[in-house]
């Protein structure tokens, strides 16, 4: 077998199994209401169906980069396949809400692996122009499964039913393990006598843990509430003593020195300002868009291809931009101009008569700054650690992002939240019956529902009342969307001034 044909058939694995990831995550949103149906879960059981895949996807990464450069990353690709394709089918068995949220924290932890250690493989297997083409690939994939997760779920949901969506993932990545022997087993590595960092596992894991835990609780029980202060507090001290853990332990699970290096931090912080610009537009502007701009859900499913469809076509851009000489830091930093122009573009353009076609330039920025680093900026961070350690860098890698993306998503909705309750909060009051009842329609709001505290007036009033809540959740949205840009602009400077080429200092 030729090594080009080797080389295709092992990134088709890769780049398969990485496809599930993303669309598991924006697909599995789509059937919540099918499950509760079906399975009588609560609010917040549901909640977790998302949440325990997030969380523990987030959790593990880390552990997984440092396994694989021990254990080797093809071991660990495909143990986590494994796993996951397993929780996957207990997913899809569950007739229980708790058995569904522990499968899918199960699916979560085999996630982190198939993600980390595919980003590895794909490091290590290949170089030069084949790999900025890789991960051109590799970015465009996860694009789709973004941007197709949802709408493949849709279809599955409508004609077979919501545990087909689990049944489909175990099944794709069976395919995956069975495809497995043709990645190259890793290179025999020197036995260190050192056990593994364990403690520093334990104490990171249960330290994000915490953190998540008081994001995911911080809506439900309140930011000031004594359980959040808890779960923060818990935070800082689990992170002291990891820190401290990493410093003693002669070989730890995460190298601090990959933070002492400017230019891995700036390549992760690009992920950072894709969570704040896009994922956080990608979760709760279709909420804007039925409730506020009225919308159709065809019309909100168009006007989200706008900011999807650039993921599709802009990794092979910059990849082939990359290749034909073009310093793949300046790609970045257009990159995060465009996701900047694009937030602000929207703040300035939206308002609740706004005709479709006129979000399109602000979508499509917005799209397009996600798209140009994406796959891109995974190559360049794993380009700057020495082999041995790429493992471990891609797994921070990932934290990065995964753990921007839970704190962007919460940020927004909390920002988004207060400043409704802001300008609505005197208009509700005055017909809740209770505070309960009073929060209920905030988060209705929130969501975009406007129906709830609309059916609470009388008819003849239904009309001024709606467009009162249209214009609260309006300036509400706007305020968020420039609080996130401030954010932005400060991590896109950030970005440049870590990213800058050294040499023109050094001769300078």
């Amino acid at each position: 077998m030729s090594q080009t044909l080797v080389d295709r058939l092992l990134l088709t694995i890769i780049l398969l199994a990485i496809f599930v990831v993303p669309g598991s995550i924006s697909g599995t949103a789509v059937a919540l209401p099918a499950i509760g149906i079906d399975t009588h879960a609560s609010l917040t059981s549901l909640q977790w169906v998302v949440n325990a895949f997030n969380l523990t996807f987030a959790c593990f990464t880390l552990a997984w980069g440092a396994l694989a450069d021990r254990l080797g990353r093809k071991r660990c690709f495909v143990i986590g396949t494994v796993i996951y394709s397993v929780a996957s089918s207990l997913s899809a068995l569950a007739a229980d809400p708790l058995l569904l949220d522990a499968a899918r924290a199960m699916a979560g932890i085999g996630a982190a692996a198939v993600f980390s250690c595919g980003i590895a493989i794909i490091s290590t297997h290949f170089d030069g122009p084949a790999r900025i083409r890789a991960f051109a690939l590799f970015g465009t994939v996860a694009g789709l499964g973004v941007s197709l997760g949802p709408t493949m779920s849709g279809v599955l949901l409508d004609h077979v039913g919501w545990r087909a969506i689990f049944w489909t993932h175990a099944i794709v990545l069976l395919l995956v393990f069975l495809g497995s022997p043709i990645i190259r087993a890793d290179v025999q590595r020197t036995q260190t006598p050192h056990p593994f960092d364990t403690l520093g596992a334990a104490l990171f894991i249960s330290a994000l843990l915490s953190l998540m835990m008081a994001i995911v609780q911080g809506s439900q029980w309140g930011w000031g509430s004594n359980g959040v202060r808890g779960f923060c507090l818990a935070f800082a001290i689990l992170m002291t003593l990891f820190v401290r853990q990493e410093r003693r332990h002669p070989q730890p699970m995460l190298d601090l020195s990959l933070l002492r290096n400017g230019k891995y931090v700036g390549f992760g912080l690009v992920t950072v300002a894709g969570s704040l610009g896009f994922v956080t537009l990608l979760t709760y502007l279709p909420s804007y868009l039925t409730g506020v701009m009225q919308l159709t859900a065809t019309h909100a499913g168009l006007a989200m291809l706008l900011l999807t469809m650039p993921m599709l076509v802009c990794p092979m851009l910059a990849a082939k931009l990359a290749t034909r000489g073009v310093a793949s830091t300046k790609l970045l930093n257009v990159s995060m101009m465009c996701l900047l122009v694009g937030v602000v573009t929207l703040a300035l353009v939206s308002h609740p008569g706004v005709i479709l076609w006129q979000l399109a330039v602000p979508l499509l920025l917005t799209g397009s700054g996600m798209g140009l680093s994406a796959g891109l900026v995974d190559g360049m961070a794993l380009s700057t650690v020495p082999e041995q350690k790429v493992g471990m860098a891609a797994g921070l890698l990932n934290t990065f992002r995964l753990g921007s993306e839970a704190i962007a998503v919460a940020f927004y909705a909390s920002l988004l939240a207060t400043f409704i309750d802001k300008y609505l909060h005197h208009i509700l009051s005055d017909l809740a019956n209770d505070a309960v009842t009073l929060k209920r329609w905030i988060n209705d709001v929130a969501a975009g529902n406007l129906g709830a505290p609309v059916q609470a007036v009388a008819a003849k009033q239904a009309d001024v009342f709606q467009n009162l809540l249209i214009a609260g959740y309006d300036h509400a949205f706007h305020d968020v969307l420039w609080i996130l840009s401030a954010v932005i602009l400060v991590v896109s400077i950030s970005i440049a001034w870590l990213i800058r080429p050294r040499t023109a200092l050094l001769h300078g």
